[in-house]
């Protein structure tokens, strides 16, 4: 009997000894953690101390670049396949040539490669007159439907002096895709006003997609409060800017085919159900042979504007004998013969 008493207590001795280290074991465990917290609450506290290792994105052992390396590689820059401009750059021996001397702004860039071959005033904010309606075209194409039908209304009816209208009235009705062509081919400012209504449901509201698309394309050094591009102090843009625009827009195939045409007629019609016949020509004067593009440099199509205040400008994309494409723009020239020869001295320098 002694010896198997003797045996129960030694079991139970046993346990209650486990028991106890256990519980010291966790009591050594929470001491150890809210010596942890006081440490990291001390660190976190408002002192002046320094760090021997501050934030530096150069370094190798930094954690932007150690977690770079995990990854295999970076993110894609925003602008990787876009030119960008931080100063002029005018490659003549002697300066500007006299033609382009009375643009205020202008600038080429190869768009496959993006290089900037020449840059002046690039992002001075400037009236972009008709090359406005690049950006219009943009948003039709990108939130309208070719087959849609727009129906005019009292809007069209644009009475500013001098104002390029394909003639218009209440009630007439086309398609998007006619509205496109006698948009970018004869720059209709009539035309310009139904398709932001009809795209856009109101103005407003299509005057805040123009705006949001220029942003989200970095254009934002633009701002635009009509789809034509008639003068208004609040609506400027720059040649930067509008290279940015153009070169999103040339991705759409229809804008590209509409751009390239020498002429257009169509039929629409009326409120009461009449067909109106409407021919229209380029207003791209290359296209019209009144000038000429430098030898092995192709114009593909662009966009003309022209007003008071905005004077002549011109946006281009051209090819070389390679089939490299490239983007032109000038911004307020003098006089359209300045425009054109100025366009083609700065196509001249595709081929150097």
């Amino acid at each position: 009997m002694r010896c198997t008493n003797k045996k129960r207590i030694s079991v139970m001795q046993r346990f209650a000894l486990q028991r106890f280290a256990l519980l010291r074991f966790s009591m050594q465990r929470f001491a150890l953690f809210c010596s942890t917290i006081i440490c990291i609450m001390s660190l976190a506290g408002c002192s002046s101390a320094n760090y021997e290792m501050g934030y530096n994105p150069d370094s190798d052992i930094s954690s932007f670049n150690i977690i770079s390396r995990q990854k295999g590689g970076l993110a894609d820059p925003f602008a990787a396949d876009l030119c960008i401009v931080t100063n002029d750059i005018i490659p003549y021996a002697g300066g500007e040539s006299d033609n382009l001397s009375r643009a205020t702004a202008s600038v080429l860039f190869c768009v496959d490669n993006s290089t900037v071959l020449y840059a002046k005033n690039a992002h001075e904010t400037l009236y972009p007159a008709s090359l406005t309606k690049v950006l219009t075209a943009l948003v039709a194409l990108k939130y309208g439907s070719p087959d849609q039908v727009l129906k005019a209304t009292d809007s069209v009816n644009i009475t500013e002096s001098g104002a390029q209208l394909c003639g218009l009235k209440s009630g007439d009705t086309m398609t998007l895709d006619q509205a496109l062509h006698i948009l970018l081919m004869y720059s209709a400012n009539d035309t310009a006003m139904m398709i932001a209504e009809n795209v856009g449901g109101t103005l407003e509201r299509f005057m805040e997609m123009m705006n949001e698309e220029a942003r989200a394309l970095g254009a934002t050094n633009s701002n635009f409060v009509n789809p034509h591009g008639l003068s208004d102090d609040k609506h400027y843009s720059t040649a930067y800017d509008q290279y940015l625009i153009f070169n999103e827009a040339i991705k759409y195939d229809k804008f590209k085919e509409i751009i390239r045409m020498t002429s257009y007629q169509t039929t629409y019609y009326d409120k009461d159900g009449n067909a109106k016949e409407l021919s229209v020509d380029n207003t791209n004067q290359y296209f019209r042979g009144n000038y000429d593009s430098p030898e092995n440099v192709t114009i593909m199509g662009g966009k003309t504007g022209t007003t008071n205040a905005a004077g002549h400008c011109l946006i281009l994309l051209s090819r070389d004998t390679n089939s490299v494409s490239y983007i032109s723009v000038i911004l307020r020239s003098d006089e359209k013969d300045f425009l054109y020869y100025g366009m083609s001295d700065l196509l001249e320098e595709i081929l150097k």
